[in-house]
């Protein structure tokens, strides 16, 4: 028996695949359906894999771009979703990759968390008292520090499950890898945030 969480996954899907049928007949304005239902969290992850928003935007972009070039070799069954975020987690690495044979970092952006989807400072924080602004900044920060020291493979893992709440399934998708893989790389991203978060030593 289907949940609605189910039932709502298979009815995006299905919308999707509707709006990519109509792009490959020549409507490309529906393309643009796609882009406004995915772009922010494209760039979510993206950012968080390369903490830095001019690249994060370019990468969101790209992949876009390179989704919309390569429509005809995209499988109507599958999830549009889970394939575009396979091209922007690959764009994303080999940014990464890149940036690192150059010797260089990312920025850490604290507003990021302040602000919403549009960009605007979210209201809920103009409400919020300074120093539980500054507690929230400080464990962001603290997070996205500890983030920053896993490895690859442990980081896009964590971040496609507790950042998007992807399934087991559908990062098993994105990724590539078995989904016992996926399991067993979750598991150890999980416990060395948590040893990082508490300060201990590996």
């Amino acid at each position: 028996m289907s949940t609605a969480l189910e039932d709502d996954k298979q009815l995006s899907r299905d919308e999707d695949a509707e709006m990519v049928k109509a792009v490959l007949g020549g409507d490309s304005t529906a393309y643009r359906g796609l882009v406004e239902k995915y772009q922010g969290r494209v760039y979510s992850m993206v950012y968080g894999m390369v903490r830095n928003r001019e690249d994060a935007r370019d990468i969101t972009q790209d992949a876009f771009v390179k989704a919309f070039n390569n429509l005809k070799s995209f499988r109507l069954e599958a999830s549009f979703y889970t394939w575009l975020y396979r091209i922007a987690m690959n764009k994303a690495i080999d940014h990464t990759r890149k940036r690192k044979r150059r010797g260089e970092t990312g920025e850490f952006d604290e507003n990021i968390a302040n602000r919403d989807e549009d960009g605007g400072i979210a209201d809920v924080h103009h409400s919020e008292s300074p120093s539980k602004s500054l507690e929230r900044k400080q464990l962001y920060t603290k997070i996205m520090e500890s983030l920053e020291k896993l490895p690859a493979d442990q980081k896009q893992v964590i971040l496609l499950r507790e950042l998007e709440g992807l399934s087991y399934k559908e990062i098993s998708d994105v990724m590539g890898i078995p989904e016992g893989t996926v399991m067993s790389r979750l598991f150890y991203a999980r416990k060395k945030m948590q040893k990082l978060l508490s300060g201990e030593k590996d």
